[in-house]
C-alpha cells in the first residue's frame, strides 16, 4: 500500500484544502494530537438580499495511533463541529468518529463514522472553502456520499511502478437511521504521475422521502490532475443517481422531503495555487432531474470565483462569489457571495 496514502489517512481528513495537527506527545509508537480549525465569513445574498455571519463548518478532532508491531498500526480519531456563533445547548455535535488499523502491504480498515470509500472517488472537486459539492451532502451521513455513519470499511493502494498505482475501498453501513436501510458501496481507480481516475458505486433502500421502499443508487465517475493548492489543478465528478438528491428549500436550504427518483448531479474545478499561495479558481456544479413529477430539467445550476491566499501556513483568508445559472424548478436567482478567514489549529 502507498505509504504517503497510509500517512494522510491516519493523521488528516480524507480530502480538503488543508490538513494540520500539533503533536502532542510521541512515545514509544503511541502519538497524540489535536488539530482542526475555526473560520469567520460573512455571507451575502446578492439577489434575495441580506448578510450573515456564518463560521464555514469548524471543528476540532483528537488522534491517537499505535503501533502495533509486524508492520501494523491502529489509530482513532473523534472530531466535532464547532457551535461557536449562536451558542445555545449543541456547542459540539459528531463530525468522526472511527477506529482505524493500517499496514503497508495488507491496507486499511475503519469501523465508525468517516469518509466514505464513495468519497475517495467523488470528493475530488469539494476542494474550496467557500463554495463546493453541495450535492454530495444531501443525507450525506445515512447514504454515505461525504461522511458515512456507522461503517465499516476497507482500501488499499497498490503500487505498480514508480508512477503507477491502482486503488480500491468497499463500505458498508448498517440500518441504524430511521428511513434508510444497510448500504453497500466500492470504488475502483487509478493513479499515474499526476492523474487519478475513478469510479464508484453506492447502494442500499430507503423510505425517507419516498413512496414505499425505494433503492438509492449512485454511480460515480470523476477524473483529475495535480494536487489542489500546488500549481495546477483540475478535477471532474458526474453522478449518476435514483433517489440519491433530494430537493431543498431555495431560500433556507432546508430539504423539504422530495427525493427525486432520476437526476444526475455534477462538478467541475480548476484551480491555479501560486508559488506565494494565493490560490485562485472557478467551479461548476449542477443537479439534472429526469423526474417528471417534479422537474424535468435542471434543479440547480451554479458557478463560483474564489481566491483563498495563505497569510501564514495556518492563517487563511478567502472570498468568493457564486453565480446562479439558473433552474427550472426555482424561478428567483439567487448570487451568492462569501468573504473570510480561516485558523487552522
Amino acid at each position: 500500500m502507498n505509504k504517503k496514502i497510509i500517512a494522510l489517512a491516519v493523521a488528516a481528513a480524507a480530502f480538503g484544502t488543508q490538513a494540520s495537527a500539533v503533536e502532542l506527545y510521541n512515545n514509544d509508537g503511541s502519538t497524540f494530537s489535536i488539530g482542526g480549525h475555526v473560520s469567520v465569513s460573512a455571507l451575502g445574498n446578492s439577489d434575495v438580499g441580506g448578510t450573515d455571519i456564518i463560521a464555514n463548518s469548524p471543528r476540532i478532532n483528537f488522534t491517537a495511533t499505535q503501533d502495533l508491531g509486524h508492520g501494523f498500526t491502529a489509530d482513532a480519531r473523534g472530531e466535532w463541529a464547532l457551535n461557536y456563533l449562536d451558542g445555545g445547548e449543541n456547542t459540539f455535535t459528531t463530525r468522526l468518529g472511527y477506529i482505524g488499523v493500517t499496514h503497508d502491504d495488507f491496507g486499511r480498515a475503519v469501523v465508525g463514522t468517516q469518509w466514505s470509500p464513495y468519497y475517495d472517488v467523488a470528493g475530488i472537486t469539494d476542494m474550496p472553502i467557500a463554495f463546493a459539492n453541495d450535492f454530495l451532502y444531501d443525507n450525506h451521513g445515512a447514504l454515505g456520499t461525504g461522511r458515512a455513519e456507522s461503517m465499516v470499511s476497507y482500501r488499499n493502494d497498490i503500487q505498480l511502478g514508480d508512477n503507477l498505482s491502482i486503488f480500491g475501498g468497499l463500505g458498508w453501513q448498517d440500518d441504524a437511521t430511521a428511513g434508510f436501510d444497510s448500504r453497500g458501496q466500492v470504488a475502483i481507480g487509478a493513479n499515474f504521475a499526476d492523474f487519478m481516475v475513478g469510479y464508484s458505486y453506492n447502494a442500499g433502500d430507503r423510505t425517507d422521502g419516498v413512496v414505499g421502499t425505494k433503492e438509492a443508487t449512485s454511480h460515480a465517475l470523476s477524473a483529475k490532475y495535480g494536487s489542489y493548492g500546488n500549481g495546477l489543478y483540475v478535477a471532474a465528478v458526474y453522478t449518476m443517481n435514483e433517489y440519491m438528491n433530494g430537493v431543498s428549500n431555495y431560500n433556507t436550504g432546508a430539504n423539504n422531503g422530495v427525493v427525486l427518483d432520476d437526476s444526475n448531479a455534477m462538478e467541475f474545478i480548476a484551480a491555479y495555487a501560486f508559488s506565494n499561495s494565493l490560490n485562485l479558481s472557478i467551479n461548476y456544479e449542477a443537479v439534472e432531474s429526469n423526474d417528471k413529477s417534479v422537474v424535468d430539467g435542471t434543479v440547480y445550476s451554479q458557478m463560483a470565483f474564489q481566491a483563498e491566499y495563505n497569510i501564514t501556513p495556518t492563517f487563511v483568508t478567502f472570498a468568493g462569489y457564486q453565480l446562479d445559472l439558473g433552474s427550472d424548478l426555482y424561478k428567483q436567482e439567487n448570487d451568492m457571495w462569501n468573504v473570510g478567514v480561516r485558523y487552522y489549529l
